[in-house]
This record gives structure tokens, C-alpha cells and sequence, in this order.
């Protein structure tokens, strides 16, 4: 079969785009930039069209993608459309919620396959352990996959476990409320059949929403909490900082459990899981005589902020802090405005640098953009800098003194900067 992708430099449609080539399909497709997504599909073997080739038999196109072209007999699919195809042939386990869904996932994965599992894995950031991709190819029954949220794109899904790590306002540009996204996962959580689990965060006041309507479910659900007698231990052999990722690591312990897999083994995985690409991933660097540690994490919501930002200052808690922030999407950045200086002023960071908003094409309304700019959220941070994203490293070389932990932040395309150093 001829398969072509629509947005293929997408992290989760990249992913798909490897699984049918893995599975021995013709795979091309398109993207608006090229990036080191596309490079390292194309070194894969997946050719880069500007145009749908006359012969494609299936057309996969990422659903921020808003005007398709007509071709008569083609089929065409939305990313969550095909992803929900294929979790209706395996033993799938969707991770889904506002926050940690990719490492969650990569915490399952790792320890899956040290269990000898050998699944398949859909994940939203390439990890050094799947030869630096976002997808892994099993020859198991299990599939683990991360389930997002965004447009409702998990309905699409039909899981026979669903991790729920937490839940907040997020997505806005679709949500109306709250409401709307209880609602919505609501929904979501019926796709499990009675055999199904649910595994929750026990300790999340918006999931006890939900919970308190189990009655609605025809599932089991099981629990993880802070109170566990296993946070002492996880907080001994985890190599990644902060309370978060112990929240990460207890669901997938729980995981593991469901699954029959000794705590000795999952363990094991846990303290060997070293972070995944965007992840409070650290490297050193060094400009001319001075030394500095570089931080880069995907941090675009004020809560992920929060936890990444005491995260590193708890694991350099004597080290000097610079902070380099991209907000992410013009939407987002309005409607939790608030939230967001809070989390950027509470910050504990010795340096904060504000450049401009990544502006998400297909998703951004332009009333919104007149009354928001990334100035704006700088001037509301006490001690904060604006500087726009090409100043940054001139700005850091000139005022670095060696031995700072420099924290680029965000999911937009400052992670470029930190490949520059």
C-alpha cells in the first residue's frame, strides 16, 4: 500500500508514518518546514513530496491541517482517525492528561520491554533507547501509545488500559471550560469495556471529579498516590528530578502490576529511564573558557513551568538558574496569563529571559494575537527580560560567567537555540 502523510514532521505523525514503513508500505508525505524530524525520515528511507503522488492508496493528514485537497478514491484519514484504527488490533495502553503523558510513556515502554514484552510504541519525543525515534516496532499483542487530548483526538481511541495522570484547563482553542474537558474525558474513560482499567492519579482533584461518577463505568479503576509506601524507594533510584516524575514513575509501576511484572524488574527499568529528547534533557557546553550546563525541556503549560523549574533548582540547589522561556501558542498564553506569571514569578530562577511567542499555524485567532505579546508577559514578571529569540545567544555569551544551569524552555522552536550551542 501507498501511504502519504500530511504534516509528517508532526511528533506523533512522524511516529505512524514510521509504523507503516516498519510494516513494509510505500511511506511518503509533506511538511511546511523541514526539521530533524524530516531529515530523519528521510534518512529512513521516507521520501519528501510537495504534492500527492497519482497512485497513493491512503492519504494521513495531521489534524492541525485545515484545507485537504479532493481526490476522487482516495481515502483519506485524520491522524487520530488512523492511530484509533490501530488500537483496536492491539492490547493497547493510551496514556493520556494535561501533563506527563510522554514520559509516563517512556517509563511504561522501558519497563515492558525489559519484562520481555516487547511492544510497539507511538511516543511524543524521541528517546535514545528507540535509536533516537519516537516509535518503537514490537512483535507483541501490546501497544502503548500517548492520548492526547487536544481536539478530543483520544474519542478516536479504544484502549484496553488508559492512564489519566492528571487534569487542568488546557486547550483552550477547543474547550470551552473546565466543564467541557471533564466531559469530554468522561467520554473517553466509557471506550474501556469491562475487562478494561483505568489507572489514575489518585491524587488529583480534577480526576476525583470524574471518579466520584464511577458508577458510570463499566471498568476497573486503580489508584496511585504520594502516599504510597514505594515514594520512598522511587525517590532512592529515579535519575530524573522532581515530584512530577514521581507521579510519572507510580503510574507506570501501576502499569507494570496490572500487567504481572515484578517490582524488581520495573525498578530496575526506573532507575536506568534517563529523560527523552526535550525532557529536562542536559548536556554541558562550554563557550571559549567557561563551563555551563544547558537544560531543555518542553515546559508550555505554567503548571509543567512550575515542576520543571523546581525540579532544577532541586537537583542544583546551589547552582546559579538562567531561564529562557518560548511561550507557545498566542491562545494559550492569553487565557492563562495569570497563571503564567505566577508560575514564571515564583520561579526561584536567578535570570529570566522572555522571547517571543511561538505562533502555532492553523491555531491562532488574530483578535487574540492583537492582545497578547510575549513584552507584555516580561513586564509582568518582576526581574524579567524580554529579548527577541535571535539576541539570545549573543545576550548568554556575553554574560554567562561558567557554571550556570541555563534552562531553554518551551514547545515551540527554541530547541533550536539549544542545538546551536
Amino acid at each position: 500500500m501507498r501511504v502519504y502523510f500530511i504534516g509528517i514532521g508532526g511528533i506523533g505523525v512522524s511516529a505512524l508514518a514510521q509504523y507503516y514503513l516498519a510494516e513494509g508500505h510505500e511511506v511518503s508525505g509533506s511538511d511546511l518546514v523541514s526539521s530533524e524530524i524530516t531529515e530523519f525520515l528521510e534518512k529512513k528511507g521516507i521520501k519528501l513530496l510537495k504534492s500527492i503522488p497519482k497512485d497513493v492508496d491512503l492519504v494521513i493528514y495531521s489534524p492541525a491541517v485545515k484545507k485537504l485537497p479532493q481526490i476522487q478514491g482516495v481515502k483519506f484519514l485524520s491522524y487520530p482517525e488512523a492511530l484509533g484504527s490501530l488500537t483496536k488490533r492491539y492490547f493497547t495502553i493510551a496514556v493520556s492528561g494535561t501533563h506527563g503523558k510522554t514520559t509516563t510513556c517512556a517509563m511504561i515502554s522501558l519497563i515492558m520491554i525489559k519484562a520481555g514484552f516487547d511492544p510497539t510504541v507511538i511516543i511524543g519525543a524521541k528517546l535514545k533507547e528507540f535509536g533516537n525515534s519516537n516509535f518503537r516496532k514490537g512483535k507483541s499483542k501490546y501497544f502503548v501509545i500517548e492520548a492526547d487530548e487536544w481536539q478530543a483526538s483520544f474519542l478516536n481511541y479504544w484502549p484496553k488500559i488508559i492512564v489519566l495522570t492528571n487534569i487542568e484547563r488546557e486547550h483552550l482553542d477547543y474547550y470551552k471550560d473546565l466543564r467541557h474537558i471533564l466531559k469530554t474525558y468522561r467520554e473517553y474513560i466509557t471506550h474501556l469495556s469491562k475487562e478494561g482499567i483505568l489507572i489514575v492519579n489518585g491524587d488529583d482533584k480534577n480526576i476525583s471529579k470524574i471518579k466520584n461518577q464511577k458508577s458510570k463505568f463499566k471498568c476497573k479503576i486503580q489508584n496511585y498516590s504520594l502516599n504510597q509506601g514505594e515514594v520512598k524507594k522511587l525517590r532512592k533510584v529515579l535519575k530524573v528530578p522532581g515530584e512530577h516524575n514521581l507521579y510519572n514513575a507510580l503510574a507506570a509501576l501501576t502499569v507494570a502490576r496490572t500487567l504481572g511484572i515484578s517490582d524488581e524488574i520495573s525498578f530496575k527499568a526506573l532507575s536506568g529511564y534517563r529523560s527523552a529528547w526535550r525532557r529536562f534533557e542536559i548536556r554541558n557546553f562550554r563557550i571559549k573558557n567557561l563551563k555551563f550546563k544547558i537544560i531543555h525541556d518542553y515546559a508550555h503549560h505554567p503548571t509543567e513551568i512550575k515542576a520543571t523549574l523546581q525540579a532544577a533548582r532541586e537537583k542544583f540547589s546551589k547552582k546559579k538558574i538562567w531561564c529562557v522561556f518560548q511561550p507557545h501558542q498566542y491562545q494559550r498564553t492569553f487565557y492563562l496569563f495569570k497563571d503564567f506569571v505566577k508560575a514564571l514569578s515564583s520561579s526561584r530562577v536567578d535570570k529570566m529571559i522572555i522571547t517571543d511567542i511561538y505562533d502555532v499555524a492553523g491555531r491562532e485567532k488574530k483578535d487574540i494575537k492583537k492582545k497578547i505579546d510575549s513584552k507584555k508577559l516580561a513586564q509582568a514578571i518582576k526581574g524579567a527580560k524580554y529579548l527577541e529569540k535571535d539576541k539570545i545567544k549573543k545576550y548568554l555569551k556575553n554574560n554567562l560567567k561558567g557554571g550556570e544551569i541555563v534552562i531553554i524552555m518551551g514547545a515551540g522552536d527554541i530547541y533550536e537555540l539549544f542545538c546551536e550551542f
